[in-house]
């Protein structure tokens, strides 16, 4: 499985893992937002999925039970070290990103891809400034990843 990405002038992306940011990027409030879940059982079937989150709500498990996902809750102040280690071990060439706070910075610079999601909540300046790309919402980033053309046209030189 995997989500191939043809950038002119580049070598083709082969992401293998989505890795996700859950309060702010997916959900909002601890709530995942309208059509986020349909668009995540989509691209199971293309990619691995992962959510990364310090679940500040304590709603993640709930929210994502029916959602072909891994959730690894993250733990103590070291979350944003915890991200950036998950893309390590995933191998970050095979990697994209989604977040939106200063905790997913080092994770968005590992990343092979990484997507910024501007919602309701925000974006950590620094995540826009570690990001690829820049979205105003989880279905447009979601949405990227399901027409991968749609990268390809943004990412060109």
């Amino acid at each position: 499985m995997a989500i191939r990405i043809e950038i002119p002038g580049q070598l083709p992306v082969e992401l293998r893992h989505l890795v996700c940011d859950f309060n702010g990027t997916l959900a909002t409030d601890g709530q995942l937002l309208p059509q986020v879940a349909d668009r995540l059982k989509r691209l199971s079937q293309r990619i691995r999925i992962l959510v990364a989150t310090s679940d500040t709500f304590g709603t993640a498990q709930e929210q994502l039970q029916d959602i072909p996902v891994q959730l690894h809750r993250l733990s103590g102040a070291s979350s944003a070290l915890q991200k950036a280690a998950l893309i390590e071990a995933l191998g970050r060439t095979s990697c994209v990103m989604l977040g939106n706070g200063r905790n997913d910075v080092a994770a968005l610079h590992l990343a092979r891809l990484s997507i910024v999601v501007l919602g309701t909540e925000g974006v950590a300046v620094q995540a826009l400034n570690a990001a690829h790309l820049c979205v105003s919402s989880p279905i447009d980033a979601l949405d990227l990843l399901l027409y991968p053309a749609r990268l390809t046209a943004t990412l060109r030189a």
